[in-house]
Parts: C-alpha cells; sequence; structure tokens
C-alpha cells in the first residue's frame, strides 16, 4: 500500500540531521506494516497531480495555523475534500488534524487556554493513553461527519474519526523524547511558557503509547477501523 505524506511544514534545523524530517518520523512509525511511502512538500507549494497517486494520504504537523495566511492553505484544502469525496483513506496529525476539520466545515483556533507541550493522557475510548503533544492551536467546533475518540480536560477534540474516512490525533504519535525534547530546546523557548518546558524536559523518559496508535494508523490505512 502505497501512502503519500503531504508534509506541511519542516523540523528545525538543529533536529533535521539527528532525526530527519516530519516524514521520515512517519516512516520510522509505521514501519513493519508493509507502507510504501512518497513525500510531498505542500508547505513548498509541491502537490501531487491527481489524488489518486497514492492509496492514502498522510498530513504532518507544522509550525503554521490553520487559519493563517499561507500560499499552501486554500489547494491543501482543496485536495482533502476531493480525497474524502472520492473515499481514499486520510489521516491527519496536529496540524493535519485542525486541516481536515477545518476544510470539512469544522473551526480552527488559538486556544486561549495556552499550550500543550510534551507528555500528555488522554481518554481515548475509555483507556489512558499517553503521547507528546505540541500545539496552541485547536479544533473548536466539529465538521458534521466527525465523531470524538479521544480528548482531555485541556483538548477536547484531541482524536476524531470520520466514518471509514479519516482518522486525525491532534498528539503526535511519531514524537519520541528526542524529538520532543528537541523542540523544547530548540524550538519552544520564548514562545511556550518556561514552566512547560521545563516539564516537558522532565518528562521525556516516561512512556508514551506511540506503538498502540501506530498499529491504529496502519489499521485505518488497511482496514478503515480504529479500535
Amino acid at each position: 500500500m502505497r501512502i503519500g505524506i503531504l508534509q506541511t511544514g519542516h523540523a528545525p534545523d538543529q533536529l533535521l540531521q539527528e532525526t530527519g524530517d516530519y516524514d521520515a518520523l512517519f516512516q520510522r512509525l509505521l514501519d513493519g506494516h508493509g507502507f510504501s511511502f512518497v513525500t510531498y512538500n505542500v508547505v513548498d507549494m509541491e502537490f501531487p497531480d491527481q489524488i489518486t497517486k497514492c492509496d492514502g494520504w498522510l498530513i504532518t504537523g507544522s509550525k503554521h495555523g490553520a487559519y493563517e495566511d499561507h500560499a499552501f492553505i486554500p489547494p491543501l484544502e482543496a485536495f482533502i475534500r476531493d480525497v474524502y469525496a472520492a473515499d481514499i483513506p486520510l489521516v491527519g496529525i496536529c496540524f493535519g488534524h485542525q486541516i481536515i476539520a477545518q476544510a470539512l466545515g469544522g473551526t480552527v483556533e488559538k486556544f486561549a487556554a495556552g499550550w500543550a507541550v510534551g507528555r500528555q493522557t488522554y481518554d481515548w475510548d475509555g483507556a489512558e493513553v499517553a503521547l507528546n503533544a505540541w500545539h496552541q492551536d485547536q479544533v473548536v467546533a466539529l465538521p458534521d461527519d466527525a465523531e470524538v475518540v479521544a480528548s482531555n480536560d485541556f483538548c477536547a477534540n484531541a482524536a476524531l474519526v470520520y466514518g471509514k474516512r479519516a482518522f486525525t490525533t491532534q498528539p503526535h504519535p511519531e514524537f519520541g523524547a528526542d524529538f520532543i525534547g528537541g523542540l523544547a530546546r530548540h524550538r519552544g523557548p520564548g514562545v511556550v511558557p518556561d514552566p512547560q518546558l521545563k516539564q516537558t524536559l522532565a518528562d521525556l523518559e516516561k512512556p508514551v503509547d506511540n506503538p498502540r496508535i501506530a498499529e491504529q494508523i496502519a489499521r485505518f490505512f488497511k482496514e478503515r477501523v480504529v479500535a
């Protein structure tokens, strides 16, 4: 199964050599599931010429806001709507989660309560799941087709399913301790409050459930179910 990665941002320069860009994180996350991958840097206006180029699509995170005025956002929203209408499986993470919701009629805002960074826990269909997060923006109003499958007190719409067509998460199953620590050191200072950055670094050795969500993403692409 060929998965197209729509890359909507780039990792900080300080982390590129050590961890690779966002597409490399997802390729490692989904390794062993029989997928092949092709990356399109849509943030740099590199778009597929057909929605059928791949069997499924994955939209990455980004430092940009879904509601901001960037040249790549309108064509990306149109691409999302076309993929969704064609019933091609679609996965979105963080910015990907947000832009899919926005493209399908939901609302994304800069959250007044501030940031979620580092290890967070979620009620995920009745089970506690820990994942790394890095966001201030949130989906605050859902599209008609969206169903919430994960939430916590800070982020009510932390993971969504859209029937058998799309599966999206606000936290990052592709971020391990090395990457989230790098963000805290290189992208967070002066942007994220210092106490949250310190807590993020203090929590780096605590376990996260990335493999569990990787299994869900793989199952969604292959079987159109999240369980």
